[in-house]
């Protein structure tokens, strides 16, 4: 899609990425920026969520044989990189993440691979996985590391099933607007690892899961398709989703989905699970609140399991901060809204741009510039959809510097095209690959100190 022409600007701080022309970076009267600490707030749920911090402690004891790692997801190198420097003993593996998320390891390899969508080098990546699982016994420990994304980069069709369908059932489920829950039950039972069969492979061997949730709920039989976890969905319900998505499947793969060899593994028919959860959103918004409070502004989590579609989501937060600034509640400001989750999107159009940037989109228009306001939305694995942006920041005059460049709010919203709007008011934040995955991280700051000076 082409782009329109416009002026950049410099961004005063490097911290900060492309997060420059919007109003809001200008520290008053020697206070910090609405939207630098915003950023301080994002960095801090980030933070809160490395591998480097929670993995060690939930480290399991040695084995009394072999001891392999195995993982999927966009934190998996780094929690490797985790396990080496903090196990005690032999240690081998292979884990598969996102290209352009790998960590290097000493004793574990790291695979890179296709997402959201699964490509050849997962499925690689993944039928090398499964054969350091050939002949394991009960003396040995298989520590399994998963965080989000693994659901795509475990890629292992079933009998039948091509990569190339895989893949064309992947973006159709992606632009149809499916909930988490919803995608990952049809993953799972298009998957010979999902939904509990990694498991199977895993026995005799002990089994710990370490995982970084990535999902509302933080429930096992979601992050990343529950691998290693009974799965209480059934094949029968995957056809549904389709029929409820308004989509059609391969024949091939609805034949698949008619035989029962593609059920799961069910609760009650796998040893018990020693799961751990080491990261989760509640766990970011909790370390962005303390930011805040520190800054002198009282955090209210609204939730950090929100779903929903992102401009239906961000309307009912628009709705919130309008009434703080209006009645004072239901607290007062200044004061900054916290939540999490994971929305949906239903592609409209050809444009760019993630669930955050279509959440914020949306918030920006239903603000329409309301004074004191300024919010961050962005997600904690660097990044919003396929685009390079982790999300992006919008205050009072974003409406207005987007559409004189010529990137109109509801032309943008119409063809889902975020990521060109907020490129064209230069609001974007841009981090790079973080290394770990809790979703999407929402912040509105309401600032009433500015009427209290005048």
């Amino acid at each position: 899609m082409a782009k329109t022409p416009h002026p950049k600007r410099s961004s005063p701080t490097a911290g900060l990425a492309r997060v420059g022309a919007v109003p809001g970076l200008e520290p008053s009267d020697g206070n910090e920026a609405p939207q630098m600490l915003l950023r301080r707030m994002f960095d801090a749920a980030v933070a809160r969520a490395q591998p480097a911090r929670c993995v060690p402690a939930a480290l399991p004891a040695r084995a009394k044989g072999r001891t392999i790692v195995i993982g999927a997801g966009k934190a998996a190198a780094a929690m490797a990189r985790a396990v080496e420097t903090h196990w005690d003993g032999p240690i081998e593996g292979l884990v598969v993440t996102r290209h352009g998320h790998g960590v290097p390891c000493d004793r574990i390899a790291v695979r890179e691979a296709g997402h959201p969508v699964p490509d050849a080098a997962g499925v690689t990546a993944t039928q090398d996985m499964l054969a350091l699982l050939d002949g394991l016994t009960a003396q040995d420990l298989v520590l399994c590391l998963i965080s989000g994304g693994g659901s795509a980069l475990l890629a292992a069709p079933p009998p039948g099933v091509t990569l190339a369908m895989l893949q064309a059932t992947n973006r159709d489920l992606l632009r149809s607007g499916a909930t988490i829950a919803q995608m990952n039950c049809v993953r799972k039972h298009l998957s010979m690892v999902a939904g509990g069969r990694l498991a199977t492979r895993a026995a005799p061997a002990q089994l710990v899961t370490l995982a970084i949730s990535d999902v509302p709920g933080d429930d096992p039989a979601i992050i990343a398709s529950g691998p290693t976890v009974p799965d209480p969905t059934t094949r029968h319900d995957a056809l549904a989703i389709f029929r409820t998505l308004g989509l059609t499947p391969e024949p091939t793969i609805a034949d698949w989905l008619a035989r029962p060899e593609s059920e799961t593994p069910k609760p009650g028919t796998l040893p018990d699970a020693d799961f751990r959860l080491v990261a989760s959103s509640q766990m970011a918004l909790d370390a962005a609140a303390a930011v805040a409070r520190e800054a002198g502004y009282t955090p209210l989590i609204l939730g950090s399991a929100i779903e929903g579609e992102a401009r239906e989501v961000a309307i009912v937060h628009a709705g919130i901060a309008q009434q703080i600034c209006r009645n004072g509640q239901p607290i007062a400001a200044p004061c900054i809204l916290l939540s999490g989750g994971e929305t949906s999107v239903t592609v409209r159009g050809t444009g760019r741009g993630g669930r955050n940037g279509e959440f914020l989109l949306a918030l920006a228009q239903a603000l329409d510039g309301a004074p004191h306001i300024h919010a961050l939305a962005a997600d904690t694995d660097g990044i919003d959809g396929t685009e390079t942006n982790a999300g992006a920041v919008i205050g009072p005059e974003t409406l207005t510097v987007a559409e004189a460049r010529g990137f109109p709010a509801a032309r943008a919203l119409a063809t889902s095209d975020s990521y060109g709007f907020f490129d064209a008011a230069d609001a974007l934040v841009v981090t790079g690959p973080t290394h770990t995955n809790v979703n999407d991280f929402r912040a509105i700051l309401i600032d009433a100190v500015a009427d209290e000076r005048k």
